[in-house]
């Protein structure tokens, strides 16, 4: 494996249909999830999916181009519940989200912000795998999918910051505290936490495992009784 030259992406090339793309997906993360990116073939996952090997080469190219696909189709999925965590859901939904969607439609930014790393954990303890390979590959110098992962952690990153801009204009923040850091803080507790408690500590709670990394937050915030109006 080589890295990507300096500043390039590789092109994330939609996959032909949603459908097989959610199957390769579902497929190629338990399969990584036991062995690593690097020890799984083109053949396994097509075969675990149920597609053909032609199938996946036709809709990427390479398994490099379908690893890379596959890293942009998990934070898509990520992303959109980290949208969503603030908007009403169908009916039925189950409890948990039920009370992120109340808790982030309370007009309390922080209360939102909980919501949002409620839905972050849901992912992680859904997909443990995808956070595993993102947490090994991401940092990995140098990294075949450097580009794509600096591409993907920007639009992250963008979403928590939105949310982090909202609570420094509802509350007074400490300035000193630079938001950079505070956003990548809050990004990497959600992988850690939520991979932590999958592996190690599954006695630990959504509740418990979410309270931990908004003390990142609230440390953020200076004591003040009510957000400003």
């Amino acid at each position: 494996m080589t890295a990507d030259p300096a500043g390039a992406v590789k092109t994330l090339r939609p996959a032909r249909t949603t459908a097989t793309r959610q199957k390769l997906f579902d497929a190629s993360m338990e399969l990584i999830g036991e062995r690593g990116a690097a020890g799984v073939t083109v053949d396994e996952i097509a075969a675990a999916a149920g597609v053909s090997k032609g199938t996946v080469y036709y809709n990427f190219g390479s398994k490099s181009e379908l690893i890379a696909q596959l890293l942009r189709h998990g934070v898509d999925i990520l992303k959109a519940r980290l949208q969503a965590s603030s908007e009403p859901g169908p009916p039925g939904q189950d409890a948990d989200k039920a009370r992120d969607i109340t808790a982030a439609g309370s007009g309390d930014p922080l209360l939102a912000m909980e919501a949002m790393i409620g839905q972050a954990l849901d992912f992680m303890a859904e997909y443990p795998s995808f956070a595993r390979l993102w947490v090994s590959e991401n940092w990995r110098t140098p990294s075949e999918w450097q580009g794509t992962f600096a591409v993907l952690r920007g639009e992250l990153l963008a979403v928590i910051g939105a949310a982090v801009e909202k609570v420094a204009l509802a509350y007074p923040v400490d300035s000193t505290v630079s938001r950079g850091s505070l956003e990548t803080a809050i990004f990497g507790a959600c992988f850690v936490v939520g991979l932590d408690r999958q592996t190690y500590n599954p006695e630990r709670t959504r509740d418990q495992s979410v309270a931990a990394i908004m003390a990142i937050m609230r440390g953020y915030v200076l004591q003040r009784p009510d957000p400003r109006g």
